[in-house]
């Protein structure tokens, strides 16, 4: 039985409960260490320096590890920012040419990187910890870095499965290859209309030639599909467009 409902506890006693309650619950929120980060996305040109920001939290002495992580791999350790302003300790593969970060405040950090490269292109993340002792990551800030040099995807629609246009509803699939960066936006539009029902993007793998590719789908009324509609596919990556179309009676 809950203590709220005894009839030994008055009103003022029940009252008190309630405080004592919620006082202990805001104690143990404000006690959480949060890490945060800004911008939580940051395009900019190859050849370009970037700096990306990190709270982490609470106004003390702080070692902060930031990391590097590429679509569907383990993080990279990239470099451990020392608050008392001693060098940065770097993980293998990063370079203090490259890669710096600073004490701004007891509570900013920044991690900067010069000369970006479309291989930079990655989500960062910075990591501290609460006062338990646990891990704390902020939510990361995602690098894109545009290349006029580089190719655009190769994009490809595939039709609906012969099972699929037995069925209500048929699927479509945007087969995006060779991307110069593990992050892509994709847009699907039925005779030049943006549509978001029914769509839905995987996440980037990496291919062997170290390019990556990922796979939208889209799923129509087989109606739709029967009325032989225009079907794109827009992907953007890298600062590179591509659009591809598909309709019904230009399958085979």
């Amino acid at each position: 039985m809950s203590l709220l409902n005894s009839n030994s506890f008055t009103n003022t006693d029940k009252m008190l409960i309630i405080f004592i309650n919620l006082f202990t619950l805001l104690s143990c929120v404000s006690s959480a260490k949060v890490v945060t980060q800004k911008p939580s996305v940051l395009t900019e040109e190859k050849g370009k320096s970037v700096t990306m920001d990190c709270n982490v939290g609470k106004d003390e002495s702080n070692y902060v590890p930031w990391y590097k992580q590429l679509p569907n791999a383990a993080p990279q350790f990239v470099l451990l920012s020392h608050p008392d302003g001693s060098p940065n300790s770097y993980g293998a593969s990063f370079s203090s040419s490259h890669f710096t970060s600073k004490k701004i405040s007891n509570l900013e950090y920044q991690l900067s990187i010069n000369n970006v490269d479309v291989s930079d292109s990655a989500v960062y993340y910075c990591y501290n910890w609460d006062d338990s002792g646990e891990g704390v990551f902020g939510q990361g800030t995602k690098l894109i870095v545009t290349d006029s040099g580089v190719s655009p995807p190769v994009v490809k629609i595939f039709p609906p499965s012969s099972e699929d246009v037995s069925s209500s509803k048929v699927t479509l699939v945007c087969l995006i290859n060779d991307m110069s960066v593990g992050f892509a936006d994709v847009s699907w539009f039925v005779n030049g209309n943006s549509v978001t029902d029914g769509v839905f993007t995987g996440s980037a793998e990496q291919q062997p030639n170290e390019k990556f590719k990922l796979s939208s789908y889209l799923t129509i009324e087989r109606s739709e599909w029967e009325k032989d509609k225009d079907l794109t596919c827009k992907v953007t990556a890298a600062g590179k467009i591509t659009n591809t179309k598909i309709k019904k009676s230009e399958c085979n």
